[in-house]
């Protein structure tokens, strides 16, 4: 049975040449010949399972890219959430100072 070699699912509107070091084609070696990096690739790029079997370079090339941008965007919204809790640490230490000022102490209730 043969395979064909699938394409990039969406319009292309560009083709531009990336650079590869002798280590970017050893990797990219690995992930075409290892089905475990296959499949992690597969979780991570917006390609899915279209990296699994018999693809061409470029669709690996572009799966890859993609999840480059994944991993940035996790980054970014990370950063965003580190930048929330600090401001919540220090904001939210005087609300909970205001807040317990403001509350009746237990005892008050009792008769």
């Amino acid at each position: 049975m043969t395979t064909m070699a699938r394409r990039i699912a969406h319009h292309v509107s560009r083709r531009p040449s990336v650079p590869l070091t002798a280590q970017d084609e050893l990797d990219l070696g690995r992930i075409q010949s290892d089905p475990v990096y296959r499949r992690a690739l597969a979780k991570v790029s917006a390609e899915g399972d279209g990296v699994l079997g018999d693809v061409r370079e470029s669709v690996l090339l572009h799966a890859v890219v993609q999840a480059g941008f994944a991993y940035v965007e996790q980054m970014v919204q990370q950063s965003g959430y580190e930048e929330l809790a600090l401001e919540y640490g220090e904001n939210g230490a005087a609300d909970r100072k205001r807040v317990a000022r403001r509350r009746s102490p237990g005892w008050v209730d009792s008769p």
